[in-house]
């Protein structure tokens, strides 16, 4: 038997039979409390408005739920702590006044039992706001120990494993997920207010375009075809833009069959946005206004802790060319370098992992990559990336080399990914032919394959076009303080035990 608990396997035992023996007598009394009567319960107060506003509440009567997580009983009287969403409150309980068939029910409670309670506020002698219960009611029967007060649940592996027990013991963790709720519900509210609309796009595409990432493979049985899971959402939001709704963002799960680490799970949540008639300085404008505003709203400030550093989120953000930010950080001016050989061998010299296949550009956000996206702990934009490395981004006019495309950058991590969205059908073909060719190149096991679709899309018309996507889980952990993006998804993909 599994002791996440930290429990001794006897002991654990013992507790998990004595539980089933207080449920026996519970049903032997009359009652199950499993039963359909415990189907509702009237809350009209939250612990945390009771401890919040004792003045407005000393005395009247509140009707709470929640769990026990202490339990301390003296004869025909006993406290208890009850917990609900918002926080822990006092609760005491006297048989002269729940009566005598309710307070054989309490006399069975373990802690970890879902209980309702109807009574009155008032502060004890230690000055200890409490609720003095008048009626109380046993809605679930906990079987299973919670991890005790004292060593809580420590183990990390266990803690995403078994989630519903986290939120319950640990209030931070609680917490962190409450505000991710509030930080993607505060984009909503932004972007509903700019006029964009919230879509959805399918989850299952017949083949992968666009990133280049490996996706996860399924069949329709009744079609008998194969299908992959969504790797991007941006193709189809695309499409959107041309068929005239001008303004569209989509909140949605991505899948992507690649690597586990703390900045990356198999599925993960991003926001995808695209605004006609503007471009990528514009998306940057509005990105960062949008990142400020969550930032006030969910933590009252633009000056966010993390990792020891402080983040200020304030706008304007500082904004470098990737050329400026390489020079910058890696002392390498590449303007001077004449040749994909000539970037090959520097790259050697440098020892980064360079291919054959590479030119002037792949080397140029190596570099970048390599040297450079550790220093960028303040918010800021890097823009104008190597077109090799920007498919679906328009070239810049002053250098057919780049592409009006930004990153987003904060605490040495990629938040965003951005650009004036290429709209010339004939090129776009032309970049996914030789996105292709550099996979082959590359010997990928995953083979995308050219959307025509998508091609005769842009042949009807894209027009001008910004677009973004964000990280959602990885916006969450800055703004939370979270060191792993376990942390902040309430269910992480793990390996198993076995």
């Amino acid at each position: 038997m599994p002791t996440d608990n930290n429990t001794d396997p006897n002991e654990l035992n013992d507790l998990l039979i004595n539980r089933r023996e207080n449920l026996k007598n519970l049903k032997e009394q009359g009652f199950d409390p499993f039963s359909e009567e415990n189907a509702t319960f009237e809350v009209t107060s939250t612990a945390k408005e009771i401890l919040s506003n004792y003045e407005e509440f000393e005395s009247k009567e509140v009707s709470l739920a929640g769990r026990i997580m202490t339990l301390r009983s003296f004869g025909k009287a006993g406290f208890a702590n009850l917990k609900d969403v918002s926080g822990e409150i006092q609760i005491y309980v006297r048989k002269d006044e729940i009566g005598d068939e309710d307070f054989e029910k309490y006399k069975l409670l373990d802690i970890g039992d879902l209980v309702g309670v109807k009574g009155s506020i008032f502060t004890t002698r230690k000055g200890e706001i409490t609720i003095r219960v008048k009626e109380f009611k046993l809605l679930t029967k906990a079987l299973r120990p919670l991890p005790d007060k004292w060593h809580g649940l420590k183990d990390v592996d266990t803690r995403y494993r078994k989630r519903y027990i986290d939120l319950i013991v640990n209030d931070d963790v609680r917490e962190t997920f409450i505000k991710r709720s509030k930080i993607i519900q505060e984009m909503r509210n932004y972007l509903n207010n700019k006029g964009f609309i919230e879509v959805e796009t399918p989850v299952m595409h017949p083949h992968a375009t666009g990133a280049p990432s490996r996706p996860f493979i399924t069949h329709h049985n009744t079609l008998d075809m194969q299908l992959v899971l969504r790797i991007e959402t941006e193709l189809y939001l695309k499409r959107l833009i041309v068929g005239g709704l001008e303004r569209v963002y989509e909140i949605g799960r991505i899948f992507r069959n690649e690597g586990l680490s703390t900045r990356h799970n198999p599925e993960f949540t991003s926001i995808e946005l695209y605004w006609a008639y503007h471009d990528y300085q514009d998306i940057m404008k509005l990105a960062e206004n949008l990142i400020e505003h969550v930032a006030k709203e969910v933590q009252g400030t633009t000056d966010i802790e993390c990792e020891c550093n402080v983040l200020d989120f304030s706008t304007p953000w500082p904004r470098m060319t990737m050329l400026e930010t390489v020079k910058k950080y890696a002392g390498i001016n590449f303007d001077e370098i004449n040749s994909d050989q000539q970037a090959r061998e520097l790259a050697k010299e440098h020892h980064l992992p360079v291919e054959d296949f590479m030119t002037w550009g792949h080397v140029l956000n190596l570099f970048f990559e390599e040297k450079c996206e550790e220093h960028l702990i303040q918010p800021i934009f890097i823009h104008d990336y190597p077109v090799e490395v920007s498919p679906l981004a328009k070239r810049k006019i002053n250098d057919p080399r780049l592409t009006a495309r930004f990153e987003m950058f904060a605490n040495g991590r990629e938040l965003g990914n951005a650009f004036t969205e290429l709209n010339d059908p004939d090129e776009q073909k032309q970049r996914f032919v030789d996105q292709l060719a550099e996979r082959e190149l590359e010997d990928r096991l995953e083979k995308h394959v050219l959307d025509e679709d998508f091609i005769e899309a842009l042949e009807i018309g894209l027009p001008p076009t910004g677009g973004i996507g964000i990280g959602i889980d990885r916006l969450v952990m800055l703004l939370t303080d979270s060191p792993s993006i376990r942390d902040v998804i309430l269910f992480p993909t793990m390996r198993p035990r076995d």
